[in-house]
């Protein structure tokens, strides 16, 4: 994460001066782990897979999300933080130990969501998933409907693009809708000499579609955060608290945390004007557009933090 927040800008400064509003960002995924990076700030958790209360996560894929987007770096003395290390985290379980899901689970997630966004503040959700693509065609079209209908209550939704790119219109079936952040994977790995590194594997828009797909890139190539095993030995060292993930379920992440941060700091603005200041300031990598759709996102442009 130290090498992800120095590529797009995202200081200090800027993680932690600007905040004037607690902002929740909601996590539909595989669970979430009792990692000390999240400290006391998850707010909310259920299960839509097995029906379990406790808090948990049997795949490691929402741990690690979830730390990209708020850990607190507590166990690296903030190298591995996440993009938003100060907001809260509202959990739901609708991914199983394999990372599968059904569009029934996503649908009660999403549901879960717009019930609750009022009573947990809910103002970001990140969907590092790709459920539907092999379901009912009318099913995928009333789960859109549901996503669209959080978008208009003003959360702003961030979904991955997918990985199964390079194809035309490979995108995830949630990542094609309108209102949506859809976000593709860039290698990451550059400080300015090469800006062509998106990943082939990212998913790519249809060229027929009247609007660019995926929206933005971020890196999302082995990204560290939050490892569900880590464990205390028996002097109390923490050990392998992080680990190292890649794909757009990485990307996506990062976006959604920066969506939490620049909430932060216009926390009156709606989820279309945070989309529309993202894609603005967003760095055209001058290749194909549905590649990079406007650029890479750029998060000291966005927060205006000089």
């Amino acid at each position: 994460m130290d090498r992800v927040k120095k590529q797009l800008g995202c200081t200090e400064n800027i993680q932690y001066s600007i905040a004037t509003e607690e902002i929740c960002v909601a996590v539909l995924d595989t669970g979430i782990g009792n990692h000390p990076d999240f400290e006391d700030r998850v707010v909310a958790f259920r299960d839509f897979v097995n029906g379990r209360q406790e808090r948990y996560d049997d795949s490691g894929h929402g741990t690690h999300v979830a730390g990209c987007i708020g850990g607190s770096g507590r166990l690296s003395n903030g190298r591995f933080s996440g993009i938003a290390p100060t907001c809260r985290l509202c959990v739901g379980k609708v991914l199983d130990e394999r990372g599968e899901g059904s569009i029934e689970s996503m649908y009660h997630g999403l549901l879960w969501v717009l019930e609750n966004r009022l009573r947990y503040r809910i103002r970001v959700l990140n969907i590092s998933v790709g459920i539907g693509e092999d379901g009912d065609k009318e099913r995928v079209e009333e789960l859109s409907g549901l996503l669209e209908r959080v978008c208009e209550q003003g959360v702003v939704v961030v979904c991955a693009a997918g990985n199964k790119g390079p194809g035309e219109g490979t995108l995830s079936p949630l990542g094609e809708s309108r209102r949506v952040i859809t976000v593709g994977c860039h290698e990451g790995g550059y400080f300015g000499a090469r800006k062509d590194l998106c990943e082939n594997y990212s998913g790519r828009g249809r060229e027929d579609l009247p609007y660019r797909k995926p929206d933005l890139v971020a890196p999302g190539t082995d990204v560290v955060s939050c490892n569900l095993t880590w464990y205390r030995d028996r002097r109390g060292v923490y050990r392998d608290p992080y680990t190292k993930k890649s794909g757009t379920s990485m990307a996506t992440p990062i976006v959604s945390g920066a969506a939490a941060l620049y909430l932060q700091k216009y926390p009156y603005s709606n989820s279309s004007q945070v989309k529309r200041q993202m894609i603005y300031t967003a760095r055209d990598l001058g290749i194909e557009w549905n590649r990079q759709g406007w650029g890479m996102l750029d998060i000291q442009n966005l927060c205006r933090y000089y």
